[in-house]
């Protein structure tokens, strides 16, 4: 074989090779459509918390805030959603006439819980990043084996091997765990970034969340 390009080692490597192949460029393309998805997502949740952290402080009537919330008919995520499933409690606590700490207490669990759901999202399919990232290279390494002995099995009933001879084989095996290193180091790159930033959405929720509750304890002190 004259030819020594990737593509043709690639074509006249044995199955189970350009099997190993075929997996690693699936796992390289899905990691790469979640980390673009991912991306966007977060991006998207960082405007959000942003956008309505300048609301939320501009001083506006908390009860107005709500309200505006409520009216509109797409979803509310990130900081809309904690605050709106908080506060929402905190008013039907409130008009059961509760005592302060119950009150309290009920907007904070509201909030807790619709805080678990928001990382839930942001933390959705980082496991996969990470498994591709760890796993890759593996999958990789075993083509390499299998290539590698296969060539040498070839040489079985040669009376005198030369370097030519092993060559290709050698080569076509090698590229399963370049592919393996190429699927796995970018997927750990993202896998790092995006729970980095992640980390710092949940800071920023946990914030919100303290900052809030104590405001709802003054107003129902107030009320009371």
């Amino acid at each position: 074989m004259n030819d020594q390009s990737i593509t043709t080692l690639i074509a006249h490597a044995s199955l189970p090779v350009q099997l190993v192949l075929l997996i690693l460029l699936a796992a390289s393309v899905f990691s790469w459509s979640t980390m673009y998805v991912k991306r966007a997502y977060i991006k998207k949740n960082q405007a959000e918390a942003s956008t309505f952290e300048g609301r939320f402080w501009s001083g506006i009537n908390l009860s107005d805030l709500f309200a505006q919330l409520s009216v509109r008919q797409e979803k509310r995520f990130g900081l809309e959603a904690i605050f709106e499933n908080g506060f929402r409690e905190f008013a039907r606590a409130r008009k059961a006439e509760l005592d302060t700490t119950s009150i309290v207490n009920s907007a904070h669990r509201a909030m807790k819980v619709s805080m678990a759901r928001e990382i839930e999202s942001l933390e959705s399919n980082l496991t996969f990043l990470a498994t591709i990232g760890s796993v890759s290279p593996y999958i990789g390494l075993f083509g390499t084996v299998w290539g590698i002995m296969e060539s040498f099995r070839a040489l079985a009933g040669v009376q005198q091997a030369t370097l030519a001879m092993v060559a290709p084989g050698i080569s076509e095996a090698l590229i399963a765990t370049a592919m393996g290193l190429l699927a796995a180091i970018p997927a750990v790159i993202g896998y790092n970034k995006f729970t980095n930033e992640v980390d710092g959405m949940v800071v920023r929720y946990e914030n919100f969340l303290e900052e809030f509750t104590g405001i709802l304890q003054r107003q129902a002190q107030v009320q009371k």
